[in-house]
């Protein structure tokens, strides 16, 4: 593509897009009533963190993460973050966090749990250091830079020369909106870091209900494509589907560390899938510090539940729900340190990938329980959830879906997307405008009833 004045408009108007269409703010969760954050992180008990934690927190391991910004003075996460780097241009560093989408993927993987007196939110690695990376995804209330994948294709390069293992981008834009030149260069940089031993793990994103249209990173080589699952296991309704999904990780009712003044906020989508994903590589390569990333991620694929007790990858599950606990207990054979157990070849972007379609065999066209990593009640319901881009209020959702469709009206064909679809719990309608996002604080009220108790060990996937 050539660097014409038709492309410079396409750029302003990618840029306008993702400024205004990615950005919604955080849902909130009210505080459980005995005010512990870490009783209701429902994940951590269905995964078996405690367990792995007296083997393992992942220490001794840099997991980069490649997002908005950071609040580096959040009770759960200090001490956790390494110097990092602002790519964004901004002149306020990437210690400035005005969204809170970096906060929250840091939280997921490193949180310490120190805040709330020690009750507060725990990541599935506490172990590990955060490389706080910066781009410029709109998380400061101004236009998104058109070279977003340049900006992220900056920090991978960067994370590899400070020894990151991990790299987490939960991070995305429409592959079809993509530019040739950016694309190829961003290929290079992560094959580069493929090379050099660095595991990037990326989100498919949240649009499967709207379009389904592949995203980059996570759909070029040399990149773990993460879709989300609910509490029974099964593939969310947002979470979207095609040959790129790895593996799948919880994503929904997903409660962790963010910038609201109680510090604290409930979420859902594939970014927090990827996070969790990344930290599942963290903790195994803690424990097996000779292993090749292409020997982490085999032995994740490998020790993943398969859907539907299956034995192959389906388009909406992957390999399955990733399950560091068997990764840990029961890894097997890790196979060639250097050979990827990942597909060659990058998802073409010109054709969505099909929701019922298989990489490998006929898949329903009904989401397939991953039978993982979920902690499910007895006789809970399996549906998906009909508000595809909240976990917060609903009575806010036709007001953020106008303003969107509004703006996708007026501006055309470009459509890009961040990893997460997150809207405010229940401030007033009015203040339910993209780009500035505004979050609501945990609050002393009971549980919303999404929230379930944890369950017997026979009743919960991951105990198979």
């Amino acid at each position: 593509m050539g660097r014409t004045n038709a492309r410079a408009r396409w750029r302003a108007a990618a840029a306008a897009l993702l400024a205004a269409g990615i950005m919604v703010g955080p849902a909130a969760m009210p505080a459980l009533a005995d005010g512990s954050i870490r009783s209701s992180q429902w994940h951590l008990d269905a995964m078996h963190a405690p367990d792995m934690w007296k083997t393992t927190k992942g220490d001794g391991v840099i997991v980069a993460v490649i997002d908005g910004g950071f609040k580096l003075d959040h009770p759960d996460l200090v001490g956790q973050f390494l110097p990092g780097k602002d790519f964004s241009g901004s002149a306020s560093g990437f210690g400035s966090d005005a969204e809170g989408h970096g906060t929250q993927m840091a939280s997921l993987i490193a949180g310490t749990g120190k805040g709330q007196g020690g009750a507060g939110a725990y990541g599935l690695a506490p172990g590990v250091k955060i490389l706080p990376l910066k781009i410029a995804n709109g998380a400061e209330g101004a236009l998104v830079s058109a070279d977003f994948l340049g900006q992220i294709g900056q920090a991978v390069d960067y994370a590899v020369s400070q020894g990151a293992k991990v790299i987490n981008i939960s991070q995305g834009i429409a592959a079809v909106r993509t530019s040739p030149e950016n694309v190829a260069t961003l290929t290079r940089i992560l094959a580069n870091a493929r090379a050099r031993g660095v595991l990037v793990v990326s989100s498919v994103g949240n649009s499967a209900r709207d379009g389904n249209l592949a995203e980059y990173p996570a759909a070029l080589p040399n990149v773990v494509g993460v879709g989300a699952i609910n509490r029974s296991g099964t593939v969310t309704a947002e979470s979207q589907t095609g040959p790129q999904v790895a593996l799948v990780g919880p994503g929904e009712d997903m409660v962790e560390a963010c910038i609201s003044e109680s510090g604290y906020c409930k979420s859902h989508g594939t970014s927090d899938a990827t996070a969790l994903v990344s930290a599942s590589a963290a903790l195994v390569w803690a424990v097996h510090k000779d292993w090749t990333a292409n020997q982490v991620l085999r032995v994740l694929i490998n020790t993943a539940s398969r859907p539907n007790g299956g034995t192959v990858r389906t388009n909406d599950a992957g390999w399955g729900a990733v399950r560091p606990r068997i990764a840990l207990t029961d890894p097997g054979d890790p196979g060639p340190a250097d050979v990827s157990p990942l597909p060659a070849d990058a998802v073409v972007p010109s054709a969505a990938p099909s929701p019922s379609a298989s990489a490998s065999a006929p898949a329903s066209s009904a989401p397939s329980p991953a039978g993982s990593p979920t902690d499910v009640a007895a006789g809970a319901p399996t549906a998906q959830p009909t508000a595809e881009k909240s976990s917060g209020s609903s009575s806010t959702l036709p007001i953020v879906a106008a303003v969107v469709a509004a703006l996708v009206l007026a501006a055309g064909v470009v459509f890009a997307v961040m990893r997460r679809r997150r809207t405010p719990a229940a401030q007033p309608a009015a203040a339910q405008v993209p780009p500035v996002p505004s979050q609501q604080p945990m609050g002393a009220v009971p549980p919303p009833p999404s929230y379930q108790p944890p369950v017997p060990p026979e009743d919960n996937p991951y105990a198979r």
